[in-house]
């Protein structure tokens, strides 16, 4: 309460105040993170339910986040002007993305992809929203690991909607076995809906609703280049790969606590790793923008060798190799831009050394 003040954005923050709100931060995208996974293997499950348990748990990140947008905006306290707007409009978008969404449900029913006009307008939000908290702390001051833990969030809801060809192929798998996943309910809703009988075709359809290249350029370009500018950002070898790691290991951990559940399971992106090591060896070349194109080939053929790997050892949503030159080439060009971006901003950090420590210490 010493702190409810009004104020404008940029205020010295005291230092204490400055780690809560953003601890607050934290919560509030873990139980965001928890609800949208049960969400996506919910909806392979169960016909929609605007109140069904994973909507409440997301709806109890999204209320922590409302009220932290309200406290930095009276505030002032914790942001500068740019990242207060960045979360101020995030959160704006993502108001007014859910009852768009419910009011698309209610029309339209199902939503047989992940990749729907009002789906896209929630992550747009949280996206605005994720890097007006990685600015704010950034330019607060804080520690490294908390800023790559912020990165590790902003992929996730990067790559969220890539979810649904990953539960997709496991989808197909379980029909092909004679013991769909999908309570019959949903499957005649869902056929319904498309004007067929409920059959594999069906099956494949809502499945897998979009091209074959959709899930490796969007995770070679979206993905890679969260990973090359938080690397930029953290300055510090194996950033990009540590991020991505924890994304693939809090999914290979969730992934049985579902299926436990007997909720369905997905393929898990383990080949993002590969990706992200790339990611991290381009950064040991010096000059930006030869970096940007060199590493954006090394990058694009690391996702593609190691998602076919992955097709054979493990699973994975269908893969057209023929993308890997459109992939290689949108790497390359978002990188040339924000390696421009971090750089015209002030927003890279000097480089540290290998073995170098990193301090968690939080000063605004």
């Amino acid at each position: 309460m010493p702190y409810w003040t009004r104020g404008q954005a940029g205020r010295e923050t005291p230092p204490e105040l400055f780690k809560a709100l953003y601890y607050g931060w934290l919560l509030a995208f873990v139980l965001k993170v928890l609800g949208s996974s049960w969400d996506v293997s919910w909806h392979f499950k169960w016909l929609r339910d605007d109140l069904a348990p994973p909507h409440l748990l997301n709806s109890a990140g999204t209320a922590i986040v409302l009220g932290l947008t309200i406290i930095h905006g009276y505030t002032g306290y914790g942001v500068d002007r740019t990242a207060l707007r960045l979360i101020q409009w995030g959160t704006g978008i993502f108001l007014v993305a859910v009852p768009l969404d419910l009011i698309n449900h209610r029309i339209n029913g199902l939503d047989i992809t992940s990749w729907s006009p009002s789906h896209i307008m929630l992550y747009l939000g949280t996206f605005f929203m994720i890097a007006g908290v990685i600015r704010g702390w950034y330019v607060g001051g804080g520690g490294k690991p908390v800023l790559a833990s912020l990165f590790a969030f902003f992929l996730e809801n990067i790559l969220f909607p890539a979810q649904h060809q990953e539960y997709g192929v496991f989808a197909i798998a379980a029909w092909d076995r004679g013991a769909p996943e999908a309570e019959p309910i949903l499957m005649q809703f869902a056929a319904d809906q498309m004007g067929r009988a409920v059959d594999r075709d069906m099956m494949v359809a809502f499945s897998l609703p979009v091209p074959d290249y959709l899930y490796p350029v969007y995770f070679t370009v979206a993905g890679l280049i969260v990973l090359a500018v938080a690397r930029m950002m953290v300055g510090r070898f194996g950033t990009a790969t540590l991020v991505a790691a924890a994304l693939v290991g809090y999914r290979a951990l969730i992934w049985p606590l579902l299926s436990v559940a007997d909720f369905p399971e997905s393929a898990v992106p383990v080949f993002l790793i590969a990706g992200a090591l790339a990611v991290d060896v381009a950064f040991l070349i010096r000059m930006p923008y030869l970096r940007a194109v060199l590493g954006a080939v090394l990058a694009t053929a690391a996702v593609y060798g190691s998602l076919i790997a992955q097709h054979s050892l493990l699973a994975a949503p269908p893969l057209a190799t023929s993308s890997a030159v459109w992939a290689a080439a949108g790497l390359a060009v978002v990188w040339l831009v924000m390696e421009w971006f971090v750089t015209r901003f002030g927003l890279r950090a000097a480089d540290q050394p290998i073995g170098a420590r990193v301090s968690a210490t939080a000063t605004p």
